[in-house]
């Protein structure tokens, strides 16, 4: 028996709830490989999961936790075996199946990639599917042209986990970085991570009548969505891109294509879900390089499982700063 936190759902009021229990092997998915898991993390999505469940979850009870890492413990697939490192971010893990707020987890052998090199497996979890979706977006934004010395770098949602990471590894580039947070007091939380300029949520929160505005990021990793996005695609740099990652102010896009097509702005889509193989090993061996471990420790903060119930609802609330690192076995 081992430990997991158990949503169930009361078909006739629709509501959830959340718990630590106990279960057994068997009571696991299907699966190539099982995993002692050691470290997972809390995401906007966990957050759904543990709650009302966003329309993600697709059949209860469930187990929630969108990324982990730990150890195999038994494979019937080559390319691992028992005593194997491996970090899991993607596939659907913690939505569609059973995710890693468990001590194990048993999943198909294609999700699942060796622990980087340089990294352990509760580092690997500080990154997590945040960290690992901000990697991605610093490698688009410079296969679409991004050098430093063009101009601040904007990152909205700076404070949260995927801006966290984000704003450490441009900063680590050498790129000047502005961050945009609606929290006052993350300030010096967000310097201490590498942001040279703070921006105010409320200065970007309001939609203009002018498509464009005065040329001002050369590019920006966009967390928010919403009125935020389309007034960030009004200030870009000529040729300036994007990457959006989120959708925290909300799905819609009050834009126009002015900005595509008078300063030929990129906005470019960036998934983490469904990466190529190849495309994560190259992602997370860059995190391995350019990410300062000791920034990486400074946006860390500790949790167990029985803590996820109020983190679930802390994250969907804007409450959480930098990366919530679970312990499974606390």
């Amino acid at each position: 028996m081992f430990n997991a936190l158990m949503v169930n759902k009361d078909e006739e009021t629709g509501k959830t709830h959340a718990e630590v229990t106990q279960i057994d092997l068997d009571r696991l998915p299907e699966g190539d490989v099982t995993v002692a898991v050691e470290y997972s993390t809390v995401n906007y999505k966990d957050g759904l999961c543990i709650g009302p469940g966003g329309g993600l979850v697709r059949k209860y009870p469930h187990i929630p936790g969108i990324d982990f890492a730990g150890t195999v413990e038994a494979s019937d697939d080559d390319r691992y075996k028992p005593g194997d490192k491996v970090v899991l971010t993607g596939w659907r893990v913690g939505e569609a199946h059973w995710g890693g707020y468990s001590q194990k987890a048993r999943v198909k052998a294609d999700w699942l990639v060796p622990l980087p090199e340089g990294l352990d497996t509760r580092q690997a979890m500080a990154v997590g599917t945040a960290g690992f979706t901000a990697m991605l977006s610093v490698m688009a934004l410079e296969d679409h042209g991004l050098v430093s010395g063009n101009g601040p770098v904007l990152v909205t949602g700076a404070a949260g986990g995927v801006g966290s990471v984000a704003v450490a590894i441009l900063a680590n580039l050498g790129y000047e970085v502005a961050g945009v947070t609606g929290r006052p007091d993350t300030a010096d939380y967000l310097k201490s991570l590498g942001v040279s300029q703070i921006v105010a949520r409320e200065e970007l929160n309001e939609t203009v009548k002018r498509p464009l505005e005065a040329e001002t990021w050369a590019g920006c990793i966009d967390a928010v969505g919403g009125e935020m996005l389309a007034r960030v695609l009004g200030q870009m740099k000529y040729g300036g891109s994007v990457a959006a990652v989120g959708l925290a102010g909300g799905a819609g896009l009050p834009a126009t294509v002015i900005p595509f097509l008078l300063r030929g702005v990129n906005l470019l889509g960036i998934d983490s879900v469904m990466q190529p193989y190849e495309n994560r090993l190259r992602a997370w061996q860059r995190v391995g390089k350019d990410l300062p471990l000791s920034k990486l420790e400074d946006m860390v903060v500790p949790a167990a499982l029985s803590d996820l119930p109020k983190l679930g609802a802390d994250i969907l609330n804007g409450q959480i700063r930098g990366r919530v690192v679970v312990d499974v076995n606390a």
